[in-house]
């Protein structure tokens, strides 16, 4: 099927493909790397972060549709396409897209890095000096580092790494009668993927890790100079199913899935276009990978180092984007404890303008406190060396009674996470890794502290991770409040995901998978029922993604009975707005992720404020212990929409769905505003004062 007939097909669905929405989110991402306004190494950043989002969509995405294929499965998804009719409109989709990236790498990112004196270097570019340099570089640093590793028939192609670099060459025959031999030498991780050179034209100048390995490569075959050198990469099936209806052995079964990882299908080849065929023939057979799954690039494999290194080079602070200082609430200034300032009334943070350090500081202050009896935490994506986590140790080892439920199913962080739970229940601390067939995806803390007029619940509940360090780079809302109402609610929900209890609806927190669906179906209908009866009615929301059929089609009832609806949603989305002039789609793609989940019903002049955990898909609506709750506070209320009211108006990172459901540029007109920009230089906001 090409993709005119995919075309053809979706046509005669209400609903978008959620795999080529996805495929049009990382098109957005990468545009960035062509924006004038962003500076000349953000812009490499999104050239990397385009990369790395597609090998996590082979992984998991192309990887649970290859094997529905090969399981016979037949079944349409809500857009009316079969497994095998959207693999095959995913890989002209993402070949389009790879020859965007690389188009875009060589005919406008490179020359505007040496432009700026940042000069990346193949091996037929340099200088004899540089050579030189090069060589005593390979002899001291790399060659000490590399296994080489002979191919035939008495040593059999090895299992390799997904996701690492190779270098695949062909040797001159051990004799005159013999065939050209192979070989692999895999790229060490450990060295920096350029090699940056003191010398030469230039304020900075580097040469790929992979390029100075095959200029040197053949000083390690003795007097066997390679014949031709290939460097390749490849993307495995990542997305195993496993059985976690058994907590007791869910460490060892996410263990097991681990290990699974490392021998996953090869679903994609990647190599430098123009390389030898005989070699990438032999890697083709050898790594049992169809002829659609082959991607030949040209330029350099994995564009990582532009994050990863080329984004930090010293001395080019002009081509990155100006730090700042994220604000700290007024309250949090003022002496005394943390739990004094949240009785002073609920507090919203809206990260990364917002420092996430009050955070760490609720943790910390709970886990000294005499007169904290007790903590309560769900963790579902933490940093490598988290100061939440050490909290929660002290805590324990303070003598208090600490409760953390860590999602050892969080893809690609299970290991991360498994060592978490280990450490943390080695500092005495009641560790669950999870809820029996569900994922904990809710962002919620209760700290119970023991005061004059008896036991005081606090509790801090969040759109994003507990994770000090992602909470500098996406956007998220937090708040802090004491309301004995959400207090109760709070102490019920962990004695359901913990314990036995039976799952009850609750005073103002709303759950899922037990009542969210109905809550945000009944918020819906409501606003329906308004617009119906002449009443003020709209729904402004922000989510991630937007995929499931029953809500989508709410959606559509309440703006054609004259809901306006404004959503952002940052990735997929399978809604079209069709011929709806009142229902109305952008994705704000900018400097941070946008990660916030907020939700404004205006429920007939009288609106409520929401924020979640939860985007409106089925797996989050019906397969996770996901959190809903309002935000009460008038200020706190007006903040929100404020900050939603500024995405609507943003005209240089908005992109707005057309009725195809095509993105287009939000169109610059003046006045020119980016509503992130706007926040990060925006005034501190006007503290409350405290009791």
């Amino acid at each position: 099927m090409n993709i005119k007939d995919v075309n053809a097909a979706m046509s005669k669905t209400d609903l978008y493909n959620r795999e080529l929405s996805w495929l049009a989110f990382n098109r957005r991402v990468l545009e960035e790397a062509a924006n004038p306004d962003n500076p000349l190494l953000e812009r490499g950043k999104f050239l990397s972060i385009c990369g790395t989002n597609l090998d996590e969509f082979f992984m998991v995405r192309v990887g649970s549709l290859a094997h529905a294929v090969a399981m016979g499965d037949k079944k349409k998804d809500p857009s009316g396409m079969t497994p095998q009719q959207q693999l095959d409109a995913i890989f002209p989709a993402v070949e389009a897209q790879v020859a965007r990236q690389y188009e875009l790498l060589n005919e406008e990112y490179l020359p505007a890095l040496e432009e700026a004196g940042i000069y990346l270097l193949s091996r037929n570019q340099l200088n004899g000096e540089q050579r030189e340099w090069l060589s005593h570089y390979f002899d001291s640093q790399v060659q000490p580092l590399l296994t080489p590793r002979a191919i035939d028939d008495k040593r059999p192609f090895p299992l390799l790494s997904a996701k690492r670099l190779h270098i695949a060459l062909l040797l001159p025959p051990a004799d005159r009668s013999g065939a050209l031999r192979m070989a692999l030498i895999p790229v060490p991780s450990s060295l920096p993927r350029v090699t940056m050179l003191p010398m030469g034209k230039g304020t900075a100048r580097g040469v790929l890790i992979e390029e100075v390995i095959s200029l040197f490569a053949h000083r390690l075959f003795g007097r066997a100079k390679p014949v031709a050198v290939l460097p390749f990469r490849i993307t495995r099936n990542a997305d195993f199913i496993y059985n976690d209806s058994d907590a007791d052995a869910l460490i060892v079964e996410m263990r097991k899935n681990l290990k699974k990882r490392k021998w996953g299908r090869v679903l994609r080849l990647e190599a430098p276009t123009g390389g030898d065929t005989q070699l990438l023939s032999r890697l083709k057979k050898y790594l049992d990978v169809s002829e659609q799954g082959v991607f030949q690039v040209p330029g350099p494999l994995n564009l990582d180092f532009f994050m990863k290194q080329l984004a930090d080079l010293p001395g080019f602070d002009g081509l990155r984007f100006p730090p700042f200082t994220p604000r700290l609430d007024e309250r949090f200034r003022q002496q005394g404890s943390i739990f004094r300032a949240i009785r002073g009334g609920d507090i919203l943070l809206n990260h990364p303008y917002d420092s996430f350090d009050p955070v760490v500081r609720f943790l910390s202050e709970a886990a000294d406190d005499p007169n904290v009896m007790a903590i309560k935490q769900t963790l579902y994506r933490v940093s490598g060396k988290s100061p939440l986590v050490s909290a929660l140790g002290r805590a324990a080892q303070n003598g208090k009674q600490v409760t953390v439920l860590i999602e050892v199913r969080a893809r690609f962080d299970e290991e991360n996470n498994i060592n978490w739970c280990l450490e943390l229940e080695k500092a005495g601390c009641h560790v669950f890794y999870g809820v029996p067939k569900l994922k904990t995806h809710s962002k919620i803390t209760l700290v119970v502290r023991r005061e004059a007029t008896g036991l005081r619940r606090y509790v801090h509940l969040a759109t994003g991770n507990y994770n000090d360090v992602t909470a500098r780079l996406y956007t998220d809302m937090g708040l802090f409040t004491c309301d004995e109402a959400i207090g109760r609610d709070a102490g019920n929900f962990f004695n359901v995901v913990t314990g036995y209890g039976e799952s009850t609806e609750m005073e103002k927190l709303v759950a899922a998978p037990t009542h969210l669906r109905r809550e945000v179906k009944r918020l819906i209908q409501r606003e329906r029922d308004h617009a119906l009866a002449g009443l003020p009615a709209r729904i402004t929301a922000k989510i991630n993604a937007l995929v499931d059929p029953k809500i989508i089609h709410q959606l559509y009832k309440a703006a054609d009975a004259g809901v306006e609806i404004d959503l952002i949603v940052r990735g997929i989305c399978c809604l079209k707005t069709g011929g709806r002039p009142n229902l109305r789609v952008r994705s704000i793609v900018g400097r941070f992720l946008e990660h916030t989940r907020a939700f404004v019903f205006e429920n007939g002049g009288e609106q409520e404020v929401y924020l979640s955990s939860a985007d409106w898909m089925p797996r989050n609506l019906d397969k996770r212990v996901e959190l809903m709750f309002p935000v009460e506070d008038p200020v706190l209320q007006r903040r929100i929409v404020a900050s939603l009211q500024d995405e609507l108006k943003d005209n240089l990172k908005a992109w707005n769905m057309k009725k195809s459901g095509r993105y287009v540029r939000a169109k610059r007109e003046e006045p020119l505003f980016n509503s992130q920009e706007a926040r990060v230089l925006g005034p501190a906001e006007i503290a409350a004062p405290v009791e």
